[in-house]
C-alpha cells in the first residue's frame, strides 16, 4: 500500500478530523482514509444512476413557473408515449 501525505490542513480540520476518529475509535490516519472513501462514493456523478433527458430538461428550464414546468413535463411525457408506439414494431418497405 502506498501513503499519502496532506501538507497545511488547517487545525481546526485536523482537531475535527481527530475528535470524528475517538468518537468511531478509529486512528487519526484510519478516519481520515474513511472520509476520503465516503466523499468518493458520496460525490454527484460518481457512479450516479443515469438521468433521463426530461430530468436533463427541467433543470435547464429551472426558471420556469410551475404551470409551465407542468405543461412542459407533460409535452415530454407524450412525445415519449408517442415514442414508444413503435417500439417493436416491424421497419416498414425493408423486404
Amino acid at each position: 500500500m502506498g501513503d499519502l501525505l496532506i501538507r497545511n490542513i488547517s487545525d481546526a480540520m485536523k482537531r475535527d478530523i481527530a475528535l470524528r476518529a475517538e468518537k468511531n475509535g478509529n486512528s487519526l490516519s484510519d478516519e481520515a482514509k474513511n472520509l476520503l472513501q465516503k466523499a468518493i462514493f458520496d460525490t454527484p456523478g460518481a457512479d450516479a444512476p443515469a438521468r433521463s433527458a426530461l430530468d436533463g430538461f427541467r433543470e435547464i428550464f429551472s426558471p420556469l413557473t410551475d404551470d409551465e414546468r407542468e405543461e412542459f413535463a407533460k409535452i415530454m411525457d407524450d412525445i415519449e408515449a408517442e415514442r414508444k408506439k413503435d417500439f417493436g414494431r416491424p421497419l416498414e418497405g425493408f423486404d
